[in-house]
């Protein structure tokens, strides 16, 4: 037998007589039993709220024998007429930045998580069969999204997939061979992207390498550079096309507070700063920190670029050494990760700003910023420059077409690879070539 749920999870409290309702539109509103009469406004906290458009992972709506919307969660069995969306209820938001912070550093990623469901949602992770990327994949595929692994190696992302699907057997996981050492395979990764799927609701981008040595990729650039940054940005340039069908895709871009460590600035820009050829200079802990600056102005610059066709981008600091494989290149760095060990976050713990900054419903829209410990950031203040974000950008182009070609996603104005002028204005989607 159904029941009408008495109590909610909703901020604030209803006077005796009152009751908690949705609106088709998911907006909630409030009915007076003694006056008969509704309200759109909380009779106590004068606030407006709204549910999520989804119901909470596991819930169905199906009728009654009356005809009368009713619910039931298929794990427990339960039947309500009360939407359990209203347990996750929150205040209408009245500009584009106007929420609460509802989540912190010791959050987990399952934590943020809880009661969303992302059915019918497919997500690209690259780096997923291990670590935090891992941890940032099963977290989505336990709530039902699709989750494709970008690996190099096919063995390890299947190890990965199969750990998942022990826990989770309904899971939909799919694997797309990507090495960020060469800058064919992104494009071959990409193109099998391009062909197999319709849609793309998340990107994460979050493989990389730390503490690695000097060397040099196949394409002939310095490795960390490459991998971290220059080939992740191709990815996404590629499929472009996918994102702009999508409407509403979500791009992460796993960066580090050691982007406020950079040294590269606006006079010492050169494409040999960024890709050293020799090892004479070479320092792995300064390319890293490049490298992470780099993703810090791309994320931004995407979202700059992109957000006219409804695609935001986002960069993501996990966590301070935290307990992975990136440690591995080094045996100073990977004693002095275990030393911080008990003192760092979990897996779970890194993957939630991620995960939060992917699906958090507050953020629609939202772009170009910098997140850490689930909450919005100020990066370091050159990673804002305008002027140094464009010649990154047209610099990164033009190391990429040296390689591989012309990328076919971009439009030329007056032969620049500048295409600031394609992507204000909206339409269609460019033609392939």
């Amino acid at each position: 037998m159904a029941a009408y749920l008495g109590d909610t999870d909703s901020e604030d409290e209803l006077p005796p007589g009152w009751e908690e309702r949705v609106h088709h539109d998911g907006r909630v509103y409030y009915a007076d039993h003694s006056t008969q009469t509704t309200t759109w406004i909380h009779p106590k906290s004068g606030k407006r709220k709204v549910v999520p458009n989804d119901l909470p992972y596991g819930w169905k709506k199906e009728k009654d024998e009356s005809g009368v919307e009713i619910f039931f969660e298929e794990a427990t069995g339960k039947r309500t007429y009360t939407d359990p969306r209203l347990a996750f209820a929150r205040d209408a938001k009245e500009s584009l930045y106007d929420f609460k912070q509802r989540f912190d550093a010791s959050t987990q990623a399952l934590a943020v998580l809880n009661g969303v469901d992302l059915t019918n949602k497919k997500a690209l992770v690259t780096g997923a069969n291990s670590g935090i990327g891992y941890e940032t994949a099963r977290s989505l595929a336990l709530h039902g999204c699709e989750v494709i692994f970008a690996c190099r190696n096919i063995d390890r992302a299947a190890e990965a997939m199969n750990k998942i699907k022990e826990e989770k057997p309904t899971a939909v996981l799919e694997f797309v061979q990507l090495d960020l050492n060469s800058l064919q395979s992104v494009k071959n990764c990409a193109n099998e992207l391009m062909m197999k799927y319709q849609s793309l609701d998340i990107v994460i981008c979050n493989a990389g390498i730390f503490g690695a040595p000097f060397g040099l990729t196949e394409d002939n650039y310095e490795q960390t550079f490459q991998i971290n940054y220059l080939s992740h940005m191709y990815l996404v340039l590629l499929i472009k096309p996918l994102l702009i069908l999508t409407h509403s895709t979500r791009i992460l871009f796993v960066a580090s507070e050691s982007h406020r460590f950079s040294m590269l600035t606006m006079e010492n820009l050169t494409e040999e700063y960024l890709s050293p050829t020799t090892a004479k200079k070479f320092t792995s802990f300064m390319a890293f920190n490049d490298s992470k600056l780099c993703i810090v102005i791309l994320a931004s610059e995407i979202n700059r670029r992109w957000a006219v066709h409804g695609i935001t981008a986002n960069s993501v600091h996990p966590g301070n050494m935290v307990s992975t494989g990136l440690s591995r290149n080094s045996y100073l760095y990977k004693a002095m990760f275990a030393a911080v060990r008990p003192f760092t976050k979990s897996l779970q713990q890194a993957a939630a700003t991620t995960i939060w900054g992917a699906t958090a419903h507050e953020l629609n829209g939202v772009g170009g910023m910098y997140l850490n410990n689930c909450w919005l950031c100020v990066p370091v203040k050159k990673a804002e420059d305008p002027v140094l974000a464009k010649v990154i950008w047209n610099m990164s182009i033009e190391l990429i077409e040296r390689k591989v070609g012309p990328i076919s996603t971009l439009r030329r104005f007056g032969g620049s690879v500048d295409v600031e002028e394609d992507d204000q204005v909206s339409g269609g989607i460019p033609a392939s070539g």
